[in-house]
Formats: structure tokens, sequence, C-alpha cells
């Protein structure tokens, strides 16, 4: 029989007690994390959200019932417990917990309910298939190493809030119902029942009805809000995540960043006791991309991408000298002491390259004694060997590795590959973090694909002033318009993008060439765009903002390998929540008041 919680009140919380409690009669209220029976003392580990405290009955002290009581208790049964703090006996103090000096004499025991048995152990550092832990999130929740996530999380929402508050920002929500505007990702659908054959949309960000506050006079909006994308999902990315959302009127660039960096010193202070040093660097998209291969670089540790188009179109080596003179290039990474890699392995970094859509991956391995091994040393002078090891700042004991290809290709391929070289040797160091802005985007770029020009960000995104005026010859020579760049950021933490913004278009002329340059008619932007478009008619003012990806955000601060470690009930990589059984079948009757006819695949019949 259970007991009845009744008008048992806790006093503390387990994690709360401190030997300054000791001689106090507690209530206590938790799980079992782990029974033991000593000789016939039972010790029983309670656990709440603030941590874990041994409660004790002993026979010989505590009354008969509770004893009868704790013979019964199991792992994670949920107890009530009234009792005495003492001081532990020298030399059973647990040093591994904040109340290890302590222990509850138990006077009372109630049995709140019992627990089946578990599928994996309520621990850290387990061991078991995510999808079991998303199935039963309820229990890994109940992980301290899950708890601490979550309370993090938790305080992220606060601290922003009043930091943003503090700067004058009101707090507006935006509809989660909308209309799709389709630019970039797949929009997550909702059909209306009360008009047959329309459709709201769920949101991909709030940047129309942002854009539109400001059109309102709000000068300073935040939201803390969800957003959603239906796109192939990985590591970093959910099909529901959560932004921290704001827009500012009558800003510069310099204006979002700078606050931006205020927000980011705030949180990191008051949450992780870290200084971040500001300001912030900036580097330019030009720059991350030649010297990274990726617009997210990671500065945590070298391996500078180097430039040898020049010297390859010398060489005799056709591989290296046919891509550099068809306006490709040639580059490569020094690998410092790496000549000790074996041909397996460097074949293993070969095939890593391939993944990213290299032909093939160069390589000159520079022994100890000074000599060359490579295939491709025979197709080099000794002129040029010199002047290839002085461009990769090369010495005795490295291995120099090269992609010949098409600029995006060879950029791309080596972006990773530096990655993962980073990785493999070691080279990343533990509680390092490196911030930096990514500036001066293109503004647009060309969709072989499409076969057209389309926004790199998003298309309301302002050109830099300079190239405004250049907008009517751009809108004739399309050439033009790829070397506009935009008022765009990124900001950038340890290789990872954790938030992006710009300052917007705020004029309806200009507005309407970008749409113009990008393929939008004014009939098409009427239909997807036309709210913004007419709002921006009535006074709008100059305005930017950013967003920061929430989710990666914490758990880059948590040390998370995944974004779903730090989401309450995330799904799997296919979309699926293993704890709802969601996405599901729905009944017929609820499709036929929506006016919507299902095919349903045969095997699922």
């Amino acid at each position: 029989m259970l007991d009845q919680l009744g008008d048992f009140k806790r006093d503390y919380f387990c994690g709360e007690l401190t030997e300054n409690n000791i001689g106090d009669e507690v209530r206590l209220l938790g799980w079992a994390d782990s029974v033991r029976d000593h000789g016939g003392v039972i010790f029983i580990n309670l656990r709440d959200k603030e941590g874990i405290v041994q409660i004790v009955i002993d026979p010989s002290k505590s009354p008969k019932e509770a004893y009868e009581k704790a013979k019964k208790v199991r792992s994670e049964y949920v107890l009530a417990v009234r009792g005495r703090v003492n001081r532990r006996p020298a030399g059973t103090e647990n040093p591994k917990i904040s109340t290890g000096t302590i222990e509850v004499a138990v006077e009372e025991l109630r049995i709140l309910n019992t627990c089946d048995i578990l599928p994996f152990p309520i621990e850290d550092n387990i061991n078991v298939h995510e999808e079991v832990r998303l199935k039963y999130r309820y229990l890994d929740l109940r992980r301290p190493e899950m708890l601490k996530k979550l309370m993090l999380r938790h305080e992220v929402y606060q601290a922003t809030r009043e930091y943003l508050v503090g700067h004058g920002f009101m707090e507006v929500e935006t509809p989660m119902l909308t209309k799709s505007t389709p630019e970039g990702a797949r929009d997550f659908l909702v059909p209306s029942r009360l008009e047959h054959g329309k459709f709201y949309a769920l949101p991909q960000s709030p940047q129309l009805f942002k854009q539109i506050l400001m059109v309102a006079g709000i000068e300073r909006y935040f939201q803390i809000v969800k957003c959603f994308r239906d796109e192939d999902l990985r590591k970093d990315r959910q099909p529901e995540f959560t932004q921290i959302d704001y827009e500012m009127s009558f800003v510069t660039e310099e204006d979002v960043m700078t606050l931006t960096e205020g927000l980011v010193h705030f949180l990191f202070k008051k949450l992780l006791g870290i200084e971040v040093k500001l300001p912030i660097r900036r580097m330019s998209y030009e720059e991350a991309i030649n010297k990274y291969g990726t617009d997210k670089p990671d500065l945590r540790y070298g391996l500078e991408l180097k430039d040898l188009t020049e010297l390859a179109k010398e060489v005799e080596f056709k591989v290296f000298k046919a891509v550099a003179q068809s306006g490709g290039l040639v580059k490569g990474i020094n690998i410092k002491g790496g000549a000790k890699l074996s041909r397996k392995e460097i074949d293993g970094l070969t095939e890593y390259a391939q993944k990213f859509g290299a032909k093939g991956m160069a390589w000159i391995k520079i022994n100890e004694d000074g000599s060359l091994q490579s295939p491709i040393v025979k197709f080099f002078t000794e002129e040029q060997l010199d002047k290839l090891k002085n461009i990769m700042e090369a010495e005795n004991g490295d291995l120099l590795v090269f992609i010949a290809d098409t600029p995006e290709t060879t950029h791309r391929v080596l972006g990773f590959l530096r990655k993962h070289i980073a990785e493999m040797m070691n080279l990343i160091p533990e509680g390092r973090w490196e911030f930096v802005w990514i500036v001066d985007f293109p503004l647009l770029e060309w969709d072989e694909e499409e076969n057209r020009l389309v926004a790199l960000h998003h298309p309301f995104t302002s050109p830099k002033e300079e190239d405004i005026e250049k907008l009517d010859e751009a809108i004739q020579n399309k050439e033009i318009a790829l070397s506009f760049k935009s008022r765009a950021y990124d900001l950038v933490l340890n290789g990872e993008e954790i938030a992006g913004g710009s300052i917007r278009i705020h004029r309806p002329d200009v507005q309407k060439k970008i749409f113009e340059l990008i393929g939008i008619s004014d009939e098409e932007a009427e239909e997807r765009f036309g709210f913004l478009v007419t709002a921006l008619k009535y006074g709008a003012p100059p305005h930017g903002g950013l967003a920061f990806g929430l989710d990666r955000l914490v758990a880059l601060m948590t040390g998370s390998d995944s974004i779903r470690e730090v989401i309450a009930f995330p799904k799997t990589q296919k979309g699926i929540c293993p704890l709802a059984g969601a996405p599901d079948y729905v009944r017929p009757e609820q499709l036929e008041e929506l006016g919507i006819e299902v095919e349903i695949p045969e095997e699922e019949t």
C-alpha cells in the first residue's frame, strides 16, 4: 500500500543541506537514487533536482514502521522523508557530493510511488542508444548531467531577458500560424479547417514580422521564439528550434554587433564565470574562405590554407598545372609533425577529402632528415620544391596535403579536412573560446540549378550603401551584382555559427530592385511578401537585427556534441519523436473536416 503525500511539505532540497543543518529536523522529497543494506542498516541516497543526500534507517534508532518500509524501497521509488541531520561518522564521508559530510537519520518514511524495472540506469556517462534515451526521456532527464544542461538553458533564457530588457527592448510575440513564403528551406504547412485548400505555414523565423514591428515604431523588439524548418537533419539541426531574436531601429552594423557582444559577455560571465574579451575580432568573408575554407572558421588552432596556384602553373605535375591554368585553385595545409602518419592514415585523409567532392588528395612528407617522400615530387624542380616549402612554411617532420579543383570545391574540401586533421592530431585545446565576427559577405550568389541569382542570406538583407546606386546597372548586367557586398554579419564560436543578422532593406524602391535582381516579379513579390512590401511604403525606419541559435549556443556552453542534448524533447535525425510517437496518422474524420485525402503507403495499411 502506497502512502499519500497529504500535507507533507519539504523544508529543503536535498542538495541544499550543509553542516549548518546538523541537529535540525528536516523534511525531504525525492527519488531513491541508490539503496544499500549494510548489515541491517539501510542507506538510501535521496535525489532531487538540487542534488543528493544520504538518509539512514537504523533498526535500533528509527521507528519500526519506517524500517519495514525502507526494506521495500528500490531504485527510483518516490519518497517523503522526515529526519534529523547528523554528521557522518569519521571515515565514511563522501567527497564526491556536496552533502558528503552529513546524513539524515530517518524518523518517518513515506513511499509515494514505486518504479518499474529501468531501461537504463539513472546516472551520468551511460552507454545507451539515443533512441532509447529519447523514448524514455522523462528518465533520461533525471540524470544529473541532463538536468544541469536544462538548468543552464533556463538560466540563458532569464539572463537574456535581463540584459535585453535592461537595454530598452520590448518582448513581443509574433504569430505561429502565418503565410508560406518559401525561400530556402521547406515550410511546415498547417491546413485550414475553415478555408479548405488553404494552408498556414509555421514560421522559419519571425523575419517579416519583426521588420513590420520596426515600421510600427517599436524600435527595440526581442523574443525567445520557436522556429520551424522542414529540412534534412543533423547534429546541429532540428525541425523545431529556438532563437533569441531581436531587431532595432536607427542602427548600423556596429550598433547591433556591439550590443550583441555585450550580451555574449554578460551570458558567459554570469553563467560560466568566463570573461569574453571585447571587442570580438572582425574577419571578412573573403579572408575566412581563403584562410580556412569556410565562413565558420574555428580559430582555436592553426592549419591555415596556403595558396600554391601561381607556383602550380609552372610545375610539370599535370593535375596541378591544368587546374591552375583553367581558373581553379591549388591550396594546401601543413600538418605540423604529420610526417609520422602512416601511408594508411594518409590514404584515410584522401578518402575523407573525397567525401566532400575532391577527386583526390596530393601529399608530400618531409622526413626528419629533410628527405621528401611523395609520388609527385618527381614533377618538381629543386627550386620549385624550395618555393613550395617556403609558401607552406614547411619544416622537417611535416606532412603537406594539397587539393586542386574549382575554387568552391578546393575551399569546401580543405575546410572540412582542416577540422578533421585538427581532431585527428588532437590540436583543439580544451576550455578555449574563440569568437569571431564574419562580415562583408557577398550579397548574392549564382545558383546553377535555378540558373539565377539568389540571396546569400535572405532577400531583405541590405546591400552596402555604396552598392545601392549600382542596382539599376546590375539589373542590366548580372555580373556586376556578384560584386555587391551585404550588410550582414555572422557570429562564430569555435567553428560554429551561433548568431547571424543584417541591416535590412527599409526602402521599397531598393527592395523592389533586389527582388528584380533575383528573379522575383512584382506579382510574385506581392503574393509572397506583399504585407511587408506594403508596410515599407509607410515610413519604415532604417533597421537591423540578429538572431542567436539558442540550442547551439547552449550546446557549446555545456560542451554537448549535439543540440539534442540541450532540448527537453528533441526529434531524431529522421524527425521522429520516440516518446510521443510523432508524426503519426490521424483519424479519417479529422482529414475529412480539413477537406484532405491522404494516400497511405501500402506497407502501412
